[in-house]
């Protein structure tokens, strides 16, 4: 089960749990758009706060819904929402932050994955499902980003500067996740 589905209560009509989807599909999407502006200009690849966005994506929404905002997100960049951390269009494609974009979508739905498997039922469960998720970010984002320099510079200016900063966020969303999820157990 998604951690959404402890935060909302469920809805017996299709048409109205489609809705329901729909919105929070497109307000993850939008979340990413809006944590991309969030951002620090530290060479080839700005530190954002799009990765918090894609963490809670996967982990609140589940693994189908958390990919589809992501996908989302990607295709509304491509079709020339400047959304993404350096503007949007179709020549991102040929952007060396390109395969991190990409990247996002596998991330959200390992996350999701993870978290309707158990995984968003503990803390540290839930840290060990965002770090597999942040794996598969920084396997596309390093590997497209390797096109453009060398693998060990591609390392040097898309990995290790953003380690510690996706630690901490890694560790905000898991806290999130969890603070919410436990208000809504002492409501009931």
């Amino acid at each position: 089960m998604a951690l959404i589905e402890v935060f909302l209560p469920k809805i017996e009509n299709k048409i109205l749990a489609k809705v329901k989807d729909t919105v929070l599909i497109f307000s993850f999407a939008l979340l990413t758009g809006v944590f991309a502006k969030i951002k620090v200009e530290i060479g080839p690849v700005p530190i954002t706060m799009q990765t918090l966005a894609v963490l809670l994506s996967g982990s609140l929404l589940g693994a189908k819904r958390g990919a589809l905002s992501q996908i989302l997100y990607l295709l509304f960049g491509l079709g020339g929402i400047p959304w993404f951390s350096r503007g949007g269009g179709i020549s991102y494609v040929f952007s060396p932050t390109f395969g991190y974009i990409v990247g996002f979508v596998f991330c959200a739905f390992f996350v999701g994955f993870f978290v309707e498997r158990g995984f968003g039922k503990s803390f540290s469960r839930l840290v060990l499902a965002m770090i597999f998720g942040e794996i598969f970010l920084y396997l596309f984002g390093i590997f497209w980003l390797a096109k453009f320099f060398s693998f060990k510079r591609a390392l040097a200016v898309g990995l290790y500067p953003f380690l510690i900063g996706d630690f901490l966020k890694i560790f905000l969303a898991s806290f999130i996740c969890s603070f919410f999820g436990k208000l809504i157990k002492r409501k009931k």
